[in-house]
């Protein structure tokens, strides 16, 4: 989701910011830059980053309170959607099922696709938060909860190609997000151009 779909970096680090504050702690104000370093890793290494200096047991509290708050947030502000997403999606409905595989936390997804009105475009998503599995383990789950025998995984960042190598599919980076990809891959420089890419390389 984060730097394919939306970019939610703001809000993310505007309503933990307003968290950490509300439990008293005396800390710097979270940052947009502070939250784009950690989009994609898995809750548990973010706790690690960004509360790093807690005793181990109260920074994973504190960062449930802050994901559980960043939801409520979502829910009601949404985030900076990519140019033409929804035109995109539904051309891309069309003819291919699409899911959503994310290391966020529970309801994290939800808040996104109630938001926007995005469920219909959506077979099943999957997330780190609803049973701590990794995200090449989850997006294997995926496929085979929905028999899927061909898959690409569209992602940003080098930890999305390893998930979507680690489960056996093809991946195609999204360029215009937050990371950089070492491998030779499929390459989308723009979120509308899906289509286009996917009728050149699926033959």
């Amino acid at each position: 989701m984060d730097g394919t779909l939306w970019d939610s970096s703001e809000n993310v680090a505007y309503s933990w910011t307003e968290k950490v504050k509300e439990l008293g702690y005396d800390r710097p104000d979270i940052t947009q830059e502070d939250i784009m370093g950690i989009m994609g890793l898995t809750m548990d290494r973010i706790a690690d980053i960004i509360f790093g200096d807690l005793p181990a047991d109260e920074r994973y509290r504190l960062l449930d309170e802050c994901c559980e708050h960043e939801n409520d947030y979502l829910l009601r502000h949404g985030g900076v959607l990519y140019p033409e997403l929804e035109e995109t999606l539904k051309k891309l409905r069309e003819k291919y099922e699409l899911y959503i595989v994310s290391n966020c936390q529970s309801g994290y997804i939800e808040a996104f696709l109630e938001y926007y009105g995005f469920g219909k475009y959506f077979t099943d998503i999957e997330c780190y938060g609803n049973n701590k599995l990794d995200k090449g383990s989850n997006i294997a789950l995926v496929k085979e909860r929905n028999d899927l025998d061909r898959a690409y995984y569209v992602g940003d960042i080098q930890g999305d190609y390893d998930s979507a190598m680690k489960a056996g599919c093809g991946f195609i980076h999204a360029a215009y997000g937050f990371g950089k990809i070492c491998e030779a891959v499929p390459e989308l420089t723009a979120f509308e151009k899906l289509p286009e890419l996917l009728r050149a390389i699926i033959v």
